[in-house]
């Protein structure tokens, strides 16, 4: 059976061009040794034979270590690899509405879908989607806008699926929105850029489980 989206979890989108030459699968590999919990290959520079080769790499990897592995925008790609499931942005479902999605990748697969404000977050609260990325939260080189903390308390109040803040968030500032009831969290370049992809992968995963600590205490 398909992994779900648990709560508390670490979620690293893969782009090789901030890794600091280091590959994407090297990176992967030192960020499970960290604790990440999920990983998405985004990589819009590679072929398709390229990430062909490269989904089905990262797909042993992280069926070997129990951790879920989804592919951006190509559900196409997705089911070929056989990922875990897809991600997809607003542009994405012009072209894959999530009916279209599911009938390629199937009812039991994970998708996934980016939103950039309430009314966005509402539609795909009410749709076919297994969790919800919400963002950028901070300013972060790969977005021209971002929409602060501001709202983090009402999305997470009206949620029916997991949320997944993404956008800027690193160590130093994830506890600015855990604080306010966010409890995943996706990450590109504070760990992608980090100089030790295991030390500061291992640090965002303890604050999560000290958020987890708190919150069910």
């Amino acid at each position: 059976m398909t992994p779900k989206i648990d709560n508390y979890s670490l979620y690293l989108v893969l782009n090789e061009k901030y890794g600091k030459g280091r590959s994407a699968l090297e990176v992967a590999k030192l960020a499970i040794k960290g604790g990440v919990d999920i990983i998405q290959m985004r990589e819009k520079e590679k072929s398709e034979t390229e990430l062909e080769k490269l989904g089905s790499e990262l797909l042993v990897l992280c069926k070997k270590h129990n951790v879920v592995f989804i592919v951006n925008d190509d559900p196409h790609l997705a089911h070929r690899v056989g990922a875990d499931g897809v991600h997809l942005g607003q542009d994405d479902m012009e072209r894959f509405p999530i009916n279209a999605v599911r009938q390629i990748i199937g009812n039991d697969e994970i998708v996934g879908v980016s939103t950039h404000s309430i009314e966005q977050f509402e539609k795909a609260n009410e749709s076919d989607v297994d969790y919800i990325a919400y963002g950028p939260i901070f300013h972060t080189k790969t977005k021209d806008y971002f929409l602060g903390t501001k709202d983090i308390k009402e999305i997470m109040a009206i949620a029916r699926k997991p949320v997944v803040l993404i956008g800027g968030i690193t160590l130093e500032n994830v506890d600015e929105v855990t604080r306010d009831g966010a409890r995943n969290i996706a990450v590109i370049r504070d760990i992608m850029e980090a100089d030790d992809i295991v030390a500061r992968t291992k640090s965002l995963k303890e604050k999560l489980k000290r958020c987890k600590e708190l919150c069910e205490a």
